[in-house]
């Protein structure tokens, strides 16, 4: 398994827009989420294995936070000629197996990821009430076979900062997970 670095978007940039439809067909859009008090978006997918790593914790932290006025939104934007196991019916059986309560949506042409510079999954942002980036990075320290536990510090600690109108720390800790599997001649700009 090859570890890949998320890019780190610069701080305070505005959430890029999207409409993408999740494995029903149903769409969902960046103003879908406009009174939220925070938006989380997470690139991920079904088969890496630093998703299934963080998953259970990750479903655990939205029901804590989704009452709290935190949106979240999955997108998955790999290829999936190349990995049939990503595909949208795919997405579905593992959004109803682990019980997600956000949408987990499926960016075929990989124009959304890009605009995020979304790097690996998993690949976490978060925006503040005015869908300003303030936090991009790991959800916490564990990694697969690390034997630290899940327990999404980082991205707690980002939440609880803009929950509370403080200040998220400018000092964050790049995510790292599987890279995004770019169609041919389609890999951003980016690295």
């Amino acid at each position: 398994m090859v570890m890949t670095a998320s890019t780190m978007l610069p701080l305070g940039t505005e959430a890029p827009g999207f409409t993408l439809p999740d494995a029903e067909g149903n769409l969902a859009s960046l103003s879908d989420f406009e009174d939220a008090k925070a938006l989380v978006v997470v690139f991920m997918c079904n088969h890496c294995p630093f998703v299934k790593h963080v998953i259970d914790g990750l479903v655990k932290l939205v029901k804590e936070y989704q009452p709290r006025g935190v949106a979240f939104v999955g997108i998955n934007a790999n290829d999936v000629s190349e990995f049939p196991e990503d595909r949208p019916e795919k997405m579905a059986e593992f959004a109803r197996a682990k019980g997600f309560m956000f949408p987990y949506l499926y960016d075929e042409t990989q124009d959304v990821a890009k605009r995020y510079h979304a790097a690996c999954t998993p690949d976490f942002f978060v925006f503040d009430e005015n869908r300003r980036l303030v936090y991009r990075g790991q959800m916490d320290d564990s990694r697969p076979g690390s034997n630290v536990p899940v327990t999404g510090a980082d991205l707690r600690a980002a939440l609880d900062a803009v929950l509370e109108g403080e200040a998220v720390p400018e000092r964050q800790m790049p995510s790292m997970g599987c890279n995004i599997k770019w169609k041919p001649g389609n890999e951003p700009d980016y690295f």
